[in-house]
């Protein structure tokens, strides 16, 4: 694949995944859901009772996060635990911006070709061997 396409191909998946978030903190339910998940994280049946809506309202809340990748769910025993992903809206917020910027885009690229330089130079130096395996 050309590096043009690997570009491509790297920017059209961020921009889903942005777009995923994007979508899920469009809706004020889900915004209230991340801020009560900011601090600890909180079962099912703890969130919807924080909510004037239907219990299967508030689980389509809950994908529609979880499928942006913002939060998690641990079953533990008979309860679904939901908890903030670390670090992930951070992420997407600065990989956006750093699209939008002017400076942003050039930089990353740069920066792309620097990891893909340095890891071409790693193969490189891999004995024949271990090289192979991969």
């Amino acid at each position: 694949m050309s590096e043009k396409a690997d570009d491509d191909a790297e920017e059209s998946g961020a921009s889903r995944s942005a777009q995923r978030v994007f979508n899920a903190l469009a809706s004020a339910p889900r915004r209230k859901i991340l801020a009560y998940l900011s601090a600890s994280g909180l079962t099912a049946g703890e969130i919807a009772a924080r909510f004037d809506m239907t219990k299967p309202s508030v689980s389509q809340h809950l994908s529609i996060l979880e499928e942006a990748g913002l939060i998690t769910r641990k079953k533990r025993g008979q309860f679904v635990h939901y908890s903030l992903v670390p670090n992930n809206l951070v992420n997407t917020l600065t990989g956006f911006v750093q699209e939008v910027c002017p400076v942003g885009r050039p930089l990353k690229k740069e920066s792309r070709a620097k990891a893909k330089k340095s890891e071409a130079v790693a193969q490189m130096s891999m004995p024949l061997d271990e090289a192979h395996r991969r």
